[in-house]
């Protein structure tokens, strides 16, 4: 009786060990797959004030833009910038004819274009043509979708040293011209419409915003046109 009572026993302790051991060990779920949303894509045309000429490349607007908004958690891809120092609008048109844009379609795109034509003294009514192109380029780059689309007004250099020998008055009266004409075909498309003229005036009091030529925007100028495009990239991105 007592071989069988211990018997007994030795089950019920194995089977409680058994039980135990099943009761402790943790249950492991695997880890749900983080979705990474797709990059942006953000092309800028222009001329020396896209491209930044005299500023580090970090230093461009279209870069800064993009630095702010990776920070922001809107991911984009460093951005495709087609421009060149003295470019006018017919240059700009001539490159992307001969060459189109890397990709068939972007998620912002950016148009600064103009002050060539006024330096050059080119007529106003070729610029007003010649920009409608570019804007309807602009927005076939952008998938045809308008709000995708930003223009930005052309800077008054007038306020540089650069122009210090000038008539300055005329240049900046040419200046708002040129910017009335892009205006009302940028209102008349639909597309969003950034003005930076008024920021770029402001150097006429403060050379830091003037980079080392003593010509184009520096760095700081250029992250003024950076924070003001965020509120429209943000648009363009809904």
């Amino acid at each position: 009786m007592k071989k069988f009572v211990a018997i007994l026993i030795t089950i019920y302790l194995l089977a409680s060990c058994k039980k135990t051991d099943q009761m402790d060990t943790p249950t492991i779920t695997p880890a749900m797959p983080v979705d990474t949303p797709a990059p942006r894509f953000y092309l800028a045309l222009g001329d020396s004030y896209t491209i930044g000429q005299s500023v580090a490349i970090s230093q461009r607007f279209p870069e800064q833009a993009v630095a702010i908004l990776n920070d922001r958690g809107v991911r984009f891809m460093e951005p495709e910038i087609i421009a060149q120092t003295g470019w006018t609008t017919q240059n700009l048109l001539d490159r992307l004819q001969a060459a189109a844009p890397l990709k068939q379609q972007y998620d912002m795109v950016t148009l600064l274009i103009g002050v060539n034509n006024q330096y050059q003294h080119l007529s106003q009514g070729e610029y007003a043509d010649q920009f409608l192109v570019l804007l309807n380029k602009a927005i076939g780059y952008a998938g045809n979708i308008k709000k995708r689309v930003i223009v930005l007004s052309i800077p008054d250099y007038s306020v540089t040293p650069f122009a210090s020998g000038s008539n300055q008055a005329l240049i900046a009266s040419e200046i708002d011209q040129f910017n009335a004409i892009n205006k009302n075909i940028s209102d008349s498309l639909k597309v969003q419409y950034v003005d930076i003229t008024p920021s770029s005036r402001l150097a006429v009091n403060n050379l830091s915003l003037v980079a080392a030529d003593g010509l184009h925007p520096s760095g700081l100028e250029y992250k003024v046109w950076a924070d003001a495009l965020i509120p429209a990239i943000i648009v363009a991105l809904q």
